[in-house]
This record gives structure tokens, C-alpha cells and sequence, in this order.
């Protein structure tokens, strides 16, 4: 399965070159000979660029409506660049070597969609959107170390009594959250048995793989994508996580969410293609790992950010606070220099409208 293919499941790759990628791969799948290709060519030949050479072998109108999509997207670039131009006062940029920075294009002919503009769109897209969970964890880190740090600030502001009250009610919200229904094995046969059973309707004891399988393709594509993959996740997170409990936080399950749906991934998703076939997907019920699994880490039970992160990231935000302070007092120097002089220029100004005094009688003229 072409690995392009993949982005379009996603209502959204993250990707901010997003609707191009999705018009190029939209008509690239209308040309027979292509879509063959695309079905017979492993994820190593796609990545070498092999898959992009048979670009020359589609069909004229193919290639008409690309070289279209190509000149949309560079003047969409182009106004970009001219927008950021305008934010930053107007001095002259090289636009040219601005639009170099967007790797996911071949600049030397903005008008007609090459051989290489393929090639380096699939691999930009592989590459971006390999490192978008990555990129995803890291902002949830940050997220957490931020929440961390507020409510260590909100203590110092309170008395011992008030501060002991508070860590109390903390604690028991976090045992709380910590109480809750044995988390399944995502991927395992007790979790996808309990799928089969709640969400489903049928009797755990009639369950079957393939079955299984074809019940949760929603799409009917012959995968299990990364949605559909998530969708199943659902009864678990909720036996930890209600929109309405003050000891959950539904960003966190989000998280949990991402985790569970790597896990599995990456223990059945054996050729990397980001979609789960009916074959990998039959294979891992036949292991071991799926029968007998090991105890699902729950967030609680792995923390996003060691003791040394917390402490990095608490003195980068003194510094940052720093630098705001100083920053703001240099602005008040700034504003009071300024009002100083407007003061000057008003005592000029008046005195410059005052009437001149008369002149005595005995200097008229006679």
C-alpha cells in the first residue's frame, strides 16, 4: 500500500502543506497506470524515489492538473512570503530563497509539476509526518510540566493551612483518577474481546479475528487505519477518563489515546505502511503477546517528565520571566525619555504661540 495513500486517511496530517499533498495524491490515484504501481512498490523503492519516475508515464490531463496544483501552491507560498514581508516592515527579501526553505517542492520551475516535485513531496510527507507523534509528546511534556508549575506557584501564595489543604485535595484527586477498572492490553484479546462484546453486541465466546477485522474497516479498504485503530481505544480510556470528573483530564487521555495507538502499531504494523492489513492483523492474534500480555503502563504509571526536565524547564521559564521584566523596564525608560521630551517640545511649542509684548511708545516710530 502506497504510503501517500495513508496521509489522506487523516481529516488532517498537521501538515501546513496539507491540501496540496492531498490534490497531488487525489489525482495521481486517477491514473490506472500509476494506481498499479502504487499497489506494487514496497515502502523501500517509495522512499528511494523509484515510485516517482513512473510520473512520466501519466496521463497528459494528470499532468495538466498537477502543473495547475504546483502554480496555485507557489503563489499561495509567494503570498505568504509577502505577508511576512509586511509584518516585518516591508525590507526587501529574496523570494527565491525563501521558497527554497519549503523542501517538499522543486523550485528551479514553478510552472510545471516534475519527476523530482514527487519525489520530494513523498519524502518531506514521510518524514514530517514521522515526526509528528514525536512532536506531539513533546508539546504534551510541556504541557504537563506547565500544569506542574502553576500549581506549585498557586501554593506559595497561600498559607500553611491553605497549602496543606490543598496538597490534601490534590492527593485525593489523584488517587481518584488512579481508581479505576483494570486497564486491557491495548491490541490484546481481552481488550478486543470486550470491543467485540460492548460496542459490538456479540458474545465473547463466538469471537473471531476476521470477523473482527472486517466489523472495524469502516471504510471497507481492506485496512484498519489510524482512526479506525484509535476508535478502539475508546471503552478503555473511558474506564479512566469522564469529561465531567474534576480528577480528569481529558488532554492526558488524548495522550493515552496516542499511546495506546503506537503500541500497537508497532507491534503489528510489521511493513510500516501506517495502515494494519488483514494479514498483519490475523499473525498478531496468533501470538503469544496477544493471548497472554503483559500489564498495560498507564500514564499515571509513567510519567511524561523526569525530576531533571522539570527543573530545566522551571529555570527557563525564570529566565524567560527575566528577560520579560527586563525588557519591561527598559520599555518604561523608553516611554519616560519619550513623555520627557513631548513635554519639552509642548514648553517649546507654547512658548513659541505666546503674543510678542508691545513695543514702548517713546521706540514708535514718529
Amino acid at each position: 500500500m502506497w504510503i501517500l495513500t495513508v496521509f489522506c486517511l487523516f481529516q488532517d496530517t498537521g501538515l501546513h502543506y496539507d491540501r496540496y499533498l492531498r490534490e497531488v495524491i487525489d489525482f495521481l490515484e486517477k491514473d490506472q497506470h500509476f494506481r498499479e504501481k502504487l499497489h506494487n512498490t514496497d515502502m523501500e523503492d517509495i522512499k528511494q524515489g523509484k515510485l516517482a519516475k513512473e510520473l512520466d508515464f501519466v496521463g497528459h490531463h494528470v499532468r495538466t492538473k498537477l502543473d495547475e496544483l504546483k502554480r496555485q501552491e507557489v503563489n499561495r507560498l509567494r503570498t505568504l512570503i509577502k505577508a511576512k514581508q509586511d509584518v516585518e516592515g516591508g525590507h526587501e527579501m529574496n523570494h527565491k530563497a525563501l521558497l527554497m526553505q519549503f523542501e517538499y517542492m522543486n523550485h528551479m520551475n514553478p510552472h510545471t509539476f516534475e519527476v523530482e516535485d514527487l519525489d520530494k513531496l513523498i519524502k518531506s510527507a514521510t518524514s514530517d509526518l514521522e515526526n509528528y507523534d514525536k512532536d506531539r509528546h513533546e508539546e504534551f511534556k510541556r504541557y504537563e510540566m506547565m500544569k506542574e508549575h502553576k500549581r506549585k506557584e498557586h501554593l506559595k501564595n497561600l498559607d500553611e493551612e491553605q497549602r496543606k489543604d490543598e496538597e490534601q485535595h490534590y492527593e485525593e484527586l489523584r488517587k481518584k483518577h488512579a481508581n479505576h477498572p483494570k486497564i486491557n492490553h491495548p491490541g490484546s484479546q481481552d481488550q478486543l474481546k470486550e470491543v467485540w462484546k460492548e460496542s459490538d453486541g456479540l458474545d465473547p465466546n463466538d469471537f473471531d479475528p476476521k470477523t473482527f477485522f472486517k466489523l472495524h474497516d469502516n471504510n471497507g479498504d481492506g485496512y484498519i487505519d489510524q482512526q479506525e485503530l484509535e476508535a478502539l481505544f475508546t471503552k478503555e480510556l473511558e474506564k479512566m477518563y469522564s469529561p465531567n470528573l474534576e480528577e480528569d483530564d481529558m488532554t492526558e487521555m488524548e495522550e493515552e489515546r496516542l499511546r495506546m495507538r503506537e503500541h500497537v502499531m508497532n507491534e503489528v504494523d510489521t511493513n510500516k505502511d501506517r495502515l494494519v492489513s488483514l494479514d498483519e492483523f490475523l499473525i498478531s492474534t496468533n501470538k503469544k503477546e496477544f493471548q497472554e500480555p503483559d500489564s498495560w503502563e498507564t500514564l499515571e504509571q509513567a510519567p511524561a517528565y523526569t525530576d531533571e526536565e522539570m527543573k530545566l524547564f522551571e529555570e527557563q521559564l525564570a529566565q524567560e520571566e527575566s528577560n520579560l521584566k527586563q525588557k519591561n523596564v527598559e520599555l518604561q525608560k523608553q516611554k519616560e525619555e519619550l513623555e520627557r521630551q513631548q513635554e519639552q517640545l509642548d514648553a517649546q511649542k507654547a512658548e513659541l504661540q505666546q503674543p510678542a509684548a508691545p513695543i514702548p511708545a517713546r521706540h514708535r516710530s514718529r
